[in-house]
């Protein structure tokens, strides 16, 4: 009897249905579970998601690495998804239908510059919600130094998996699972780097009411509101 005797081939396909079972037990245990469920072959398909997806990219330390959980994602084995204030908690299936607990912590933005680009180009947090922002914006989230999406070194990863990888795939299969969950709520991301969105919806009222308040001074209008309704229109 040889070594390989020991071993049986499972296809992707059959780790999919076994993992599929793995979840309906584990969401009996775990009613609250919010697992993620890929449909399409695309993981995320909205600005926010497919933005820090590409941003994964940006990883150079491990871009041999950073793909390897995007079948894990795509084929259903992240059973849970947490994001919180600088705090990413994920459940992940492994190959062996054991589960694995994986952590990742980022830090919060405390550089004011950014905050301040985004107070004043925000209506609303439905438009926010939305994703509709002016391309200038927009690429200013993108920028790798002061951006939105975290630097490597801004990131700390952690797996309880006996892989001697820093980033093992059930690592990347929860960072590609963010992104995933951005198509839901993009306002996720903005809590992951501790920004508060109201407050910067209440900045960008009062900016806009400044401006209404100086044309006052010359012309008067009609379509100038008062400065409590304006905070009651967006109920701040």
């Amino acid at each position: 009897m040889t070594p390989y005797d020991f071993y049986t081939y499972e296809s992707m396909a059959e780790k999919k249905q076994k993992a599929a079972r793995k979840l309906t037990t584990y969401q009996k245990k775990h009613p609250d579970a919010q697992p993620i469920l890929i449909t399409g072959t695309k993981i995320a398909t909205s600005f926010w998601g497919k933005a820090w997806c590409d941003h994964l990219k940006h990883y150079a330390d491990y871009d041999n690495r950073i793909d390897r959980g995007r079948s894990y994602i795509k084929n259903g084995f992240v059973f849970d998804l947490t994001i919180e204030k600088g705090n990413v908690q994920g459940v992940v299936c492994g190959s062996s239908s054991k589960l694995y607990q994986v952590a990742i912590a980022i830090d919060p933005i405390t550089d004011q510059r950014l905050v301040q680009q985004i107070g004043g180009h925000i209506d609303s947090l439905e438009v926010l919600a939305n994703g509709q922002f002016p391309k200038t914006l927009a690429e200013t989230f993108l920028t790798n130094e002061n951006g939105l999406f975290p630097n490597l070194n801004e990131i700390n990863l952690s797996c309880n998996c006996p892989d001697w990888a820093h980033m093992c795939k059930h690592v990347s299969a929860v960072l590609y699972a963010v992104g995933a969950k951005l198509d839901l709520d993009p306002l996720l991301l903005f809590e992951l780097r501790g920004i508060d969105t109201t407050a910067l919806i209440k900045k960008s009222v009062e900016e806009k009411m400044m401006t209404l308040l100086e044309n006052a001074h010359t012309a008067t209008s009609s379509r100038i509101i008062e400065d409590d309704s304006i905070i009651d229109l967006f109920d701040l």
